[in-house]
């Protein structure tokens, strides 16, 4: 009886909601339709691109010699500054999916909240256009939601009907359920008892890489390279400085209240043994009732995002203890026969959400998911809050209020439908074209065209002949990745001044493997030599800057604070690899996947007759059963690692010890 109960109580709930849904998205369809039409015809008239950039000289020229500029952007690219490079900051730390937001979609049904369901119904319309815009570097992606407890299903199925249902006729395809067998066929690795089943759905994942005066001018360093100051004047200014946005508002005014309240998100990256080539999977509800995504992402796994309060700074760093929280996550959803471990973490980021208060509501306690458009005494124009997917309809919010406010003079908006540079006559077989004609790798003809669009053929024009048989040009900055050293020279063409540029947002480098990234740095900071008449001394410095922001930004050194780089490593054929396995785990009793010095103490201090020391380093093997004098690790945090091979360390008897 009770259990009849429950599923007509699930059945008549989730019909209500089904059918308020459905109105409302039948009215925001309706009400939509023409402004769309009107937005796609204006974006028809646009004017042509420019065919060449100018120089990033000829920019701060400009930006000196310009009386006034209609509109100031701080933070995005009127006129735009930006405080490093282009999407420098929590712009390219996301987690790639763009997305209306399932959660939110069930916050909006569970509270009865029209906010949220406004949010989630403009996201998926964005997520639409930016499918449509960006085609080569956005697509659809089926994610798994895996379902263990009987009961979930019918209450997940609802809620991803729903969000179809939202999507309307934007919804990319339809969610469906699989059975057992079916997702375990689809995704392998998957915890395999307790399973019930589970649902897929269609987002989408894209790689993106800001006395009473009337504010009117900025005192910009905009040249941080040299130095050089400069007034630059315009009728409005526009804040859009993501977690840096109080500071701004406070410039203009020191009594204004904060509205951002900044919280982290740490990323990792492991192999893409992980994950299925082609589906990723929702965690909704974690340990902590965070939402946690595992997902396909240039051959890799990206796993994440935590979500913590964080003090603003612009060298966020990702924390050992975020790291492991994803990690375990990942285990709770991966089989016995995988195991997750830390060194199979090949790149850590953190980045920090602006998230806001909206300072125009009555309730400025509550955090807004949405962005939020604030005009200040003064004119200052603020943009704060929102994400990836939305980015289209922030700036047309922003302009529309600039345009208002300041009285500007304005057409049409122009974005709905505007496809993004590389996007005009790109196509999906457009990478056969540069494998045929230019005589690339068919993997480096695939990342130029997924990367560049219709501009690949610009980087394969200067891409030099590597003197082998095949490929005949398209040399690799790294043998693993299909980076090729011509996009370090048409990223220059593209205002890259730095070798962080280049590893990180250039080229993703240093969000897929940092230590891919650290063997490439040399070979990119000569090709910027070269291209911008560097010194010695500020090749030197380049080199020196990346490494630091490899160690702490992107997570290396939470890495090698687990791992050493002096052990010794020789490969013997001849012993049994089994055997060094079996040796390995006896150590790694918490399948780390790496050992450190506590662990073998442990281990050694049940084992060690009286006649050996404890402390390692400490004993020759001729008076110890275990040869520790020869580790030389005694002063170091680490032993090993896991995922490189197969290594040894000198442990038993003079012995060799090697995992994989």
């Amino acid at each position: 009886m009770a259990f009849q109960k429950a599923v007509k109580g699930t059945v008549l709930i989730g019909g209500g909601a089904i059918a308020t849904v459905f109105g409302l998205s039948q009215f925001s369809q309706y009400r939509n339709k023409h402004g769309a039409l009107v937005q796609v015809q204006a974006a028809e008239a646009a004017p042509l691109k420019k065919e060449h950039l100018p120089t990033r000289e000829q920019q701060i020229l400009a930006l000196q010699t310009t009386k006034e500029f209609d509109v100031l952007v701080i933070g995005k690219p009127g006129l735009a500054l930006e405080r490093d490079d282009f999407s420098s900051g929590t712009s390219s730390r996301s987690t790639k999916l763009i997305h209306g937001g399932v959660r939110y979609l069930q916050k909006a049904i569970m509270k009865l909240d029209f906010e949220q369901y406004r949010m989630v119904k403009e996201a998926l319309e964005e997520r639409a256009h930016l499918l449509q815009s960006a085609p080569h570097l956005s697509a659809p992606l089926p994610i798994m939601l895996p379902i263990y407890k009987w009961w979930q299903l019918p209450y997940y199925w609802i809620g991803i009907k729903l969000y179809d249902l939202v999507a309307g006729s934007q919804c990319l395809k339809s969610s469906y359920v699989l059975t057992k067998s079916r997702a375990l066929e689809l995704f392998p690795m998957l915890r395999k008892d307790r399973l019930v089943g589970a649902i897929v759905y269609y987002d989408g994942i894209t790689e993106p890489d800001s006395g009473r005066l009337r504010v009117c001018g900025v005192r910009c360093r905009a040249d941080v390279l040299t130095g050089k100051e400069f007034d630059v004047r315009a009728k409005c200014v526009i804040n859009a400085t993501g977690p840096f946005t109080d500071s701004v508002r406070k410039m203009d005014d020191q009594e204004v209240p904060n509205i951002c309240q900044p919280s982290a998100g740490v990323h990792i990256v492991m192999p893409g043994y992980y994950s299925p080539d082609n589906m990723g999977l929702l965690d909704p509800a974690t340990s902590d009732g965070r939402v946690i995504f595992f997902l396909p992402w240039e051959k890799m796994t990206i796993a994440g995002t935590t979500d913590s309060p964080t003090d603003v700074t612009s060298h966020p760093i990702p924390t050992e203890e975020d790291i492991n929280f994803i990690l375990s996550e990942v285990r709770n959803y991966l089989g016995a026969d995988v195991e997750v471990r830390r060194g199979d973490v090949l790149a850590a980021w953190s980045g920090i959400r602006p998230l806001v208060t909206n300072p125009n509501s009555k309730d400025t306690q509550s955090i807004s998911r949405n962005h939020v458009v604030n005009i200040s005494d003064s004119g200052l124009i603020t943009i704060a809050g929102g994400k990836w997917t939305t980015y289209r309809a922030m700036a047309r919010d922003t302009i529309d209020a600039a345009i208002q406010e300041h009285k500007l003079k304005a057409g049409s908006c122009r974005t709905m439908g505007l496809q993004l540079e590389g996007a005009q006559d790109w196509s999906p077989t457009l990478y056969i074209r540069l494998v045929q004609d230019y005589g690339l790798e068919s993997e480096v003809a695939q990342h130029l065209a997924s990367t560049y669009g219709d501009k690949a053929f610009e980087v394969a024009k200067i891409a030099q002949v590597t003197g082998k048989r095949w490929p005949i040009v398209g040399k690799r900055l790294v043998s693993e990745f299909p980076y090729i050293e011509a996009e370090v020279v048409y990223g220059v063409k593209e205002y890259a001044r730095t070798a962080v540029d280049m590893i990180s947002r250039r080229t993703r480098l240093a969000f897929l493997n940092v230590q891919a990234a650290e063997e490439a740095l040399p070979r990119i900071v000569d090709i910027m030599a070269k291209e911008l008449n560097w010194t010695e001394q500020k090749k030197k410095e380049e080199l020196e800057t990346a490494k630091t922001f490899l160690y702490y930004e992107m997570g290396y050194k939470v890495k090698t604070d687990q791992l050493t780089d002096s052990s010794e490593i020789s490969l013997v054929p001849s012993e049994s690899r089994g055997e060094y396995k079996k040796r390995f785990h006896m150590f790694d009793k918490d399948k780390k996947g790496f050992i450190t010095i506590l662990d073998v103490q442990r281990v050694l201090q049940v084992r060690l007759p009286s006649s050996c020391p404890a402390g390692l380093g400490l004993a020759e093997p001729s008076s110890c059963p275990v040869g520790a004098a020869r580790l030389g690790l005694a002063d170091r945090p680490a032993l090993g690692r896991a995922g490189l091979g197969l290594a040894e360390l000198v442990l038993a008897r003079g012995e060799r010890l090697g995992w994989v």
